[in-house]
């Protein structure tokens, strides 16, 4: 079985004591690929150490989180505009809006999506969006960049049936994680009305593990347990789940060799 981790941040001080013994692990149970996402320039260090260490299997994203958004996210900018003339990444991520915590940087997060999403259309990357309690805020930026230029993940898919359907009509995939095994995670009472070929998987680990794990540290092993969920819900043989999902993520990340 060959999966892909769409979403997983192996750089973070979680893993500082197992990293290894981590990434081991998901290529025991079939996932070969790890796609990490920034968050701030203070990781890209760990970033690249990373890479360096397995070069065929770990694969950067660049761009700034919206919760790290603050007054001088124009110099975090500059920063990743600079890092994109030097280094080859697989996208733009992760980037949006959250407004769960602080609602006082709106404009700041605005500015900051707007900017990063111009800055994947002019390398023809993809984008892999975090969106907190912001999907009209996102689709309204969306709407406005709305071409065939664009397109990318919805990382951490949480939102409704009706905005599922809008994020694919916007040449979107869903990133379906731990949050589809949990009661009151709602996406799994409707995901298999939408196209299997919308959806990749994710661990977005150390985060939201899996139920029964939940609240214990993720890893990206644990996608396996996603993958026997999604498996579940479209009745799907787990097998052909597995296949799908890993061509749909394969189709966003374009520039990535897989072999």
């Amino acid at each position: 079985m060959n999966l892909i981790d769409t979403h997983t941040h192996l750089y973070l001080e979680a893993f500082d004591k197992d990293r290894n013994q981590v990434i081991d692990r998901a290529i025991s149970v079939g996932v070969n690929h790890f796609f990490i996402p920034a968050i701030s320039s203070k990781y890209f260090k760990r970033m690249f150490d990373l890479k360096e260490q397995y070069p065929k299997k770990i694969h950067l994203m660049a761009g700034l989180h919206p919760c790290y958004v603050k007054e001088d996210f124009s110099e975090e900018l500059n920063f990743i505009s600079d890092l994109l003339r030097s280094k080859n990444f697989c996208a733009i991520g992760e980037i949006g809006i959250d407004l769960y915590w602080d609602k006082s940087f709106l404009k700041q997060q605005q500015d900051a999506f707007q900017k990063q999403i111009q800055l994947a259309i002019n390398y023809q990357l993809p984008i892999v969006i975090h969106c907190r309690e912001a999907f009209d805020e996102i689709f309204e930026i969306l709407d406005q960049f709305k071409s065939e230029k664009l397109f990318g993940i919805f990382h951490c898919f949480t939102g409704s049936i009706k905005q599922a359907n809008k994020a694919i009509s916007l040449n979107f995939k869903l990133g379906i994680g731990g949050v589809v095994t949990y009661k009151n995670g709602r996406i799994d009472q409707f995901i298999k009305k939408l196209p299997l070929e919308s959806i990749v998987l994710e661990t977005d680990s150390p985060y939201l593990s899996p139920t029964p794990l939940r609240g214990k540290r993720n890893e990206s092993s644990h996608l396996t347990m996603i993958l026997k969920k999604v498996s579940d819900c479209f009745n799907i043989s787990v097998e052909e789940i597995a296949r799908i999902t890993t061509k749909n993520a394969m189709e966003v990340f374009k520039k990535v060799d897989f072999k």
